[in-house]
């Protein structure tokens, strides 16, 4: 009986589960579905739709070697991929379509669609456990509901995987040549502009630039990750996440990579091992809370107490915000290091979250959006679940009156402008004290040609405090 693995997040052959149970059942042929409207609909970034197709290219030439041949399909949104899968089986004697699963309202509508069409005419829809270490709903509380608060999760988690390691599955073997003819990839799509080819360098496709990437990071960064993680001018971060997006890497490759450096061990041993560990538990429970709690996929506030928050209509302050445009050096240099690269430093998203949402006290929607526009790594459950902590509407979120100060953080976390001076270069003639607030210095010694600081922090703290002790009532329930 023929199969067909239906590629979406999950761009590699190594350790993955819809690829290895097709070709364990029979002679499998493995499609893509180019969804321009879609990607649209979800705001993806052109740099991650270029990194996605240049993933693609590079499968592609892996599953040759495999003799499983890639077809590429258009549907132009998701409502339009039962009719085209099901006209696919029919072509080439489909009996089953095997997916490794992906979560999201959108998402799971999706591929209900799919496996009620295929039903109809026969073919077999089968899901398997792939992107994340546990299945959504394995891991519960004592009453049976989702977890709200990630220590709590963590716990938990930590005790399976004590109990139950899962494996990493090798690189298949190859199957007997089939007569069927893969199809050319696009280089590019109509709608996402390709980016230019420094940010392209920035982020080789492949599972074995992927993995390399992996391995560096372990043998030369995982022992002081804790230490260095939040010194955005050190490459203290694995940088790993635009290929976990994507699926040329999976959470079970990374865990696997991180217990052989710490002897097996998920709590103890190295400390940067347990906080880069703790990091990819930290994507693990956003993506249970995207299930267990379907109105953060509705653009709704996890906490729904906060829907009722004043967030203020200032397009002008929103725009400078996204332009690297605030006055406020370190936050700055995060959104230009953003808009050239795709990608920004774990603590700065943080930091301009809050900005954003407190200081400025735009909503969150905002920015969560902006990011997905921008991010070669966009991700809805780990963009949503930042934003909403930021922005103190989330599960397990920062308290409400905790507001990152842009200065004393970048006094703090790049205390001799070296991350500031490689993005702005316009202040690069600063001491490393005047560096973090070129205001205090006045325009005429300082940096003439560098916004003055967009708001008051102290005005905007007090603001942002005010608008959260009006809400009716608080959430108090932390199961």
């Amino acid at each position: 009986m023929r199969q067909l693995i239906w590629l979406r997040s999950d761009l590699r052959v190594h350790d993955n589960r819809a690829l290895h149970a097709a070709l364990a059942a029979g002679p499998t042929l493995a499609v893509y579905l180019i969804t321009p409207g879609q990607w649209c609909a979800h705001d993806d970034a052109p740099c991650k739709i270029d990194f996605w197709l240049r993933n693609l290219t590079e499968l592609r030439l892996q599953l040759n070697a495999l003799n499983v041949p890639l077809l590429i399909r258009q549907a132009e949104r998701w409502d339009a991929a039962p009719a085209v899968l099901a006209e696919l089986c029919q072509t080439h004697g489909i009996g089953c379509v095997q997916v490794n699963d992906e979560y999201g309202l959108n998402e799971a509508a999706r591929d209900q669609a799919v496996a009620d069409r295929l039903a109809a005419q026969g073919v077999g829809f089968r899901r398997h456990l792939d992107q994340l270490l546990f299945a959504p709903g394995s891991l519960l509380t004592r009453s049976g509901g989702y977890f709200k608060v990630f220590s709590q999760f963590r716990k938990v988690a930590h005790a399976r995987l004590h109990d139950a390691l899962p494996d990493c599955l090798p690189r298949p073997q190859p199957q007997a040549p089939l007569a069927v003819e893969g199809d050319s990839l696009p280089d590019s799509v109509a709608g996402f502009a390709r980016p230019n080819e420094t940010l392209r360098q920035l982020w080789l496709a492949g599972e074995g630039h992927a993995l390399d990437r992996l391995q560096r990071f372990v043998d030369e960064h995982l022992a002081d990750y804790d230490r260095c993680r939040d010194l955005p001018a050190l490459p203290g971060t694995s940088q790993l996440s635009p290929y976990l997006a994507a699926g040329v890497l999976s959470p079970r490759q990374c865990l696997h990579a991180a217990l052989r450096a710490n002897q097996g061990e998920f709590a103890s041993g190295q400390p940067g091992a347990v906080a880069w560990i703790n990091e990819l538990l930290w994507r693990e429970f956003y993506k249970h809370v995207l299930v267990g709690f379907p109105r953060v996929s509705r653009h709704r506030a996890f906490r729904p107490e906060t829907e009722a928050l004043p967030w203020r209509d200032a397009p002008g302050e929103l725009a400078a915000w996204q332009a690297g445009r605030t006055g406020f050096p370190l936050i700055d240099a995060a959104m230009r290091q953003l808009a050239a690269t795709g990608w920004m430093h774990n603590r700065l998203r943080m930091l301009v979250a809050m900005f954003l949402s407190k200081n400025l006290l735009i909503d969150w929607r905002a920015g969560e959006r902006f990011f997905m526009g921008q991010l070669i790594d966009g991700d809805l459950a780990a963009n949503n679940g930042g934003w909403q902590w930021s922005a103190s509407t989330g599960t397990d979120a920062v308290p409400y009156f905790r507001l990152f100060n842009p200065i004393s953080q970048s006094r703090r976390f790049d205390p001799y402008g070296r991350f500031i001076r490689h993005w702005l270069p316009e202040l690069a003639h600063l001491d490393n004290r005047a560096i973090h607030e070129p205001a205090a210095l006045g325009g005429l010694f300082g940096a003439p040609n560098y916004p003055r600081p967009l708001v008051d922090l102290s005005a905007s703290r007090a603001r942002a405090l005010a608008a959260f002790r009006d809400l009716p009532s608080r959430e108090t329930d932390h199961e």
